[in-house]
């Protein structure tokens, strides 16, 4: 019963996994195969909203400074990093690396565009995060687990050889 359980679980990371990794293949596509997003002004249109909307105040003079000021090459690094994620995690290969990256990227979007305001209570930080905070916990899990127990195309390479 031990070993169904196991390979339950297995198969449910695997799932999530591969599940996550056509998520970022979508986000990556439109970026990475059409102009729009870094090269006309929409990396640069997120980066105005998040300025406007809800950056944590350590992040402001980082979004200013640095990222604004090099909006082209970083938005060319986010399309590429989401294809790149998107591709290990779907096909099971250097998925810890992959995973590491995506959590910093979700924690450094999260920094970026979830501050819910000087005042808000607890409880409001966890909320305004959602939509990078439950990604990030998904690479966490990835980076800590057998992410290529199963589905892997290192590991069907080796058993095929």
């Amino acid at each position: 019963m031990g070993t169904n359980r196991a390979d339950a679980n297995t198969r449910a990371l695997v799932g999530l996994r591969v599940a996550v990794g056509v998520l970022f293949l979508i986000f990556a596509q439109y970026k990475v195969f059409g102009t729009q997003f870094a090269l006309g002004g929409g990396f640069q249109y997120w980066i105005d909203s998040f300025l406007k909307e809800g950056a944590y105040p350590f992040m402001v003079p980082v979004l200013k400074g640095f990222v604004l000021e090099h909006a082209t090459a970083i938005a060319f690094f986010a399309a590429y990093g989401e294809l790149a994620i998107g591709l290990a995690l779907v096909f099971g290969v250097l998925v810890r690396a992959a995973s590491v990256g995506g959590l910093i990227y979700m924690l450094t979007l999260l920094f970026a565009a979830n501050y819910p305001g000087h005042n808000a209570p607890l409880w409001q930080y966890f909320g305004a995060s959602l939509e990078h905070l439950v990604l990030a916990m998904c690479f966490a899990t990835f980076a800590l687990a057998d992410s290529e127990a199963m589905l892997s195309l290192p590991r069907w390479l080796r058993h095929r050889g």
